[in-house]
């Protein structure tokens, strides 16, 4: 069986209990009173027990501790996985969607997100998902609107004339109860 790794030797188990009671972190608590219990003399069995963890979880503990002291044994945020699309990537994204697709490249007249995705895969190599890219492009601060459909020779000033206008309120009233009103 290997031999147990060393705490560090600038901590003692007054002091770690000392952290463990001014600790907010409950589970920063626990660990700490756990290795106080190793400095104390006791075995790793006994800080498995007292911590409800295995012998590798305090293995673990003791690890973290020797590198980063009390503040090593609180809980981080995992860093999650590392975007599909570097910077670079995602600023040929923003001006192809600022640009707007050009039907005789790309094939489309507005971008869809299975259009971008394309784009990307034929670009970067890089597979995509919609719900990803949708999440990509809210990110941007984009949304997904759609421009009303508007007929390629529509004339304005055509417009004008086939408005219907309705007549104000007042006017619509039966004329005797105009006088009244």
């Amino acid at each position: 069986m290997a031999a147990a790794i060393g705490l560090r030797e600038d901590f003692d188990s007054a002091r770690l209990r000392a952290f463990a009671k001014a600790s907010r972190d409950a589970d920063q608590t626990r660990r700490l009173l756990s290795l106080a219990v190793i400095y104390d003399g006791g075995t790793r069995s006994e800080a498995a027990k007292i911590g409800g963890v295995g012998l590798q979880t305090v293995r673990d503990w003791v690890l973290a501790f020797n590198a980063g002291g009390p503040d090593g044994l609180i809980d981080r945020k995992a860093p999650g996985q590392r975007p599909l699309l570097n910077p670079a990537q995602l600023q040929a994204l923003v001006e192809i969607v600022e640009a707007g697709p050009t039907p005789a490249i790309h094939g489309v007249v507005r971008w869809r997100l299975v259009d971008l995705g394309q784009w990307i895969f034929e670009t970067f190599g890089v597979s995509i998902s919609k719900q990803t890219l949708s999440y990509t492009l809210r990110r941007l601060k984009y949304r997904k609107l759609s421009a009303r459909p508007r007929h390629h020779d529509q004339k304005p000033e055509v417009l004008e004339e086939f408005k219907k206008t309705s007549l104000p309120a007042w006017r619509k009233l039966p004329p005797r109860r105009r006088a009244s009103a």
